[in-house]
């Protein structure tokens, strides 16, 4: 049985989480556990005036329940095992993760998969602003790794991402791989606008129906069909996300930029 962690109280004040994670609880005790530290606000408390805890962490596998989108830094810095989220999270849900399996069964916040350096996300509902992105100050986002994001999400999608997999099954924001350096996004829905701006390099599907306006600093370079998307697909359906059919089979117009950063990124549109 996995370890079980339940919200049992019912506040407006955020609740940070950070350190509970599968690798760090492992070898504990279910009492050593209960009394780990968590914020309620700028108050310390042990774990267990807040959630419920119970079951066994020895098989690397928590599962969290209740409304948790007031609830922040699930899985933050986690290197191994499974985290599952019963419903809703809040922000920062696997920020600078190294390695293992992050499901979010409802919606999650902002700062999804920020900074992460590898494993994977995958969120069913939508998301906040930020995702897979560097922190204010930092020099790059997400440098490895997988995010899944089914539904919509906000502003600011990669931002100064180096390296990694975004897909987002809905609609995005504004800003999509803004400073990217490098890495692979993937947006099915629609989206906003400045998309690319400052990308060095890197790979931006825009893959919605309505094509968007792009920056003039990115210059059209032909229409074609890339192998590398099919087999990239292929692999996203194989990780339980669904591509809609006629993806597999499209040309895409193919954008190179940003210019003003020697053009070695591309944006693919869908014709």
């Amino acid at each position: 049985m996995s370890l079980q962690v339940r919200l049992k109280m019912q506040t407006n004040v955020p609740v940070e989480v950070e350190g509970v994670t599968p690798d760090a609880v492992r070898e504990m005790s279910l009492d050593d556990i209960q009394q780990l530290t968590a914020f309620h606000g700028n108050r310390k408390m042990a774990l267990a005036e807040i959630f419920e805890v119970s079951g066994d962490p020895s098989d690397g596998q928590i599962d969290w329940h209740g409304d948790l989108s007031g609830v922040h830094w699930i899985g933050a810095k986690m290197s191994s095992g499974n985290v599952v989220v019963h419903g809703n999270a809040g922000r920062h849900v696997g920020s600078e993760m190294r390695g293992g399996k992050i499901e979010v069964k409802g919606n999650a916040g902002d700062w999804v998969g920020g900074e992460m350096k590898g494993g994977r996300i995958h969120v069913q509902g939508s998301a906040g602003h930020l995702v897979g992105a560097a922190y204010r100050g930092s020099s790059r986002g997400m440098s490895n790794g997988t995010i899944l994001i089914r539904g919509g999400v906000g502003n600011e999608l990669g931002h100064t991402m180096r390296r990694g997999l975004v897909v987002v099954g809905g609609d995005a924001g504004d800003l999509v791989g803004f400073n990217m350096l490098a890495g692979t996004i993937l947006v099915l829905g629609n989206c906003g606008i400045r998309h690319g701006a400052g990308m060095r390099r890197g790979t931006i599907g825009l893959l919605g129906e309505e094509q968007p306006r792009l920056l003039p600093s990115f210059r059209f370079g032909c229409r074609y069909q890339p192998g590398v998307m099919t087999m990239l697909l292929r692999d996203v359906v194989r990780q339980g996300f669904e591509i809609p059919e006629e993806l597999f089979a499209t040309a895409y117009d193919v954008y190179h930029g940003d210019l003003i950063e020697g053009g070695r990124g591309e944006i693919l549109l869908r014709p």
